[in-house]
């Protein structure tokens, strides 16, 4: 039992040591295939405090794809565009069902169910299109100047490998455009998501990029990235939408607003306190990060902080 729970470093520490045995026990995303050949013995974590005090363990500097976490950005821009009027396009309610599922988009008319699913993504991505290229680079500049760090980039290979094999996302596109819900050419507009998806960078990266989250909004620097109304609405769809069909248990176990993705990426947030973001590359059935989840449990555990 830890002594002190509020020291991260020892709390860190201790969760490197505890998830050593769970190692093999999830799976790579293989279905993407420049995911599939990653080295699965991975492990990182990295906090950043509203106050801007870090702290970390493991490989930390290594370079992910965000994949789904991509989406908070996405949507950030998109809630700074149109504010509530988002919500005539996309939903704001879990789905219950798989991140690629074109059942629902049946049903409801080409609406997604929220913006953290794949097709709730993908009309996202058409809400801030403004031209092919320019549109995944005002994205790409956007995380840049959040991190900040202008190094960070595209994985070219990855976004290829989304490419090729995204034949659900490109169904779930060509769906919704025959709803009326995209209004730009699908290609064009999975050519964002896709891209965006593949963004790669650091739990550092992550974490820094994330803090307005924490922070009522706001910067480390006090500028102003949305308003605290705002960040409240991303946050509470983190939570109730943002691990796919695992939120409840994710919930459960770690209680947390977070964003998943099937790099091995999950990223949470505590309210006026901190970021902390999290990165081993296997995966659980849901999609999540196998060691990842288990490491956040385990820290809200530790240092008593959740929201609940």
């Amino acid at each position: 039992m830890l002594k002190d729970k509020l020291n991260y470093p020892e709390i860190l520490k201790q969760i490197e040591q505890d998830i050593q045995n769970d190692f093999g026990k999830g799976k790579l995303a293989d279905y993407i295939p420049a995911l599939a050949n990653i080295n699965p013995n991975q492990f990182a974590i990295h906090i950043t405090t509203t106050l801007g005090e870090e702290y970390s363990v493991g490989n930390v500097d290594t370079l992910f794809s965000i994949q789904s976490i991509s989406k908070v950005y996405t949507f950030t821009l998109a809630l700074k565009q149109l504010n509530d009027d988002i919500w005539q396009r996309v939903g704001k309610e879990p789905s219950g069902n798989r991140f690629n599922s074109l059942v629902q988009l049946e049903y409801e008319n080409g609406i997604p169910r929220n913006p953290f699913i794949n097709a709730g993504a993908i009309v996202i991505s058409d809400i801030i299109f403004d031209g092919l290229g320019k549109t995944k680079n005002k994205v790409l500049q956007f995380v840049r100047g959040l991190s900040p760090n202008q190094t960070i980039s595209f994985d070219e290979e990855v976004a290829d490998s989304e490419r090729e094999f995204g034949h659900r996302n490109r169904a779930m596109a060509n769906l919704m455009k025959s709803f009326g819900n995209l209004k730009n050419d699908t290609n064009d507009v999975l050519d964002v998501y896709f891209h965006q998806c593949s963004i790669q960078m650091t739990v550092k990266d992550l974490s820094r990029s994330l803090i307005y989250l924490a922070n009522g909004g706001k910067s480390l620097s006090n500028q102003e990235i949305i308003n605290y109304r705002q960040a409240k609405r991303i946050n509470a769809l983190m939570l109730t939408c943002g691990l796919y069909d695992a939120v409840g248990d994710f919930a459960y176990r770690v209680g947390l607003p977070a964003k998943s993705g099937v790099g091995g990426g999950i990223v949470a947030i505590i309210p006026n306190k901190l970021v902390i973001s999290v990165w081993s590359p296997e995966l659980n059935q849901a999609g999540n990060s196998y060691i990842g989840t288990k490491a956040l449990e385990l820290f809200t555990t530790y240092a008593s902080n959740s929201i609940f």
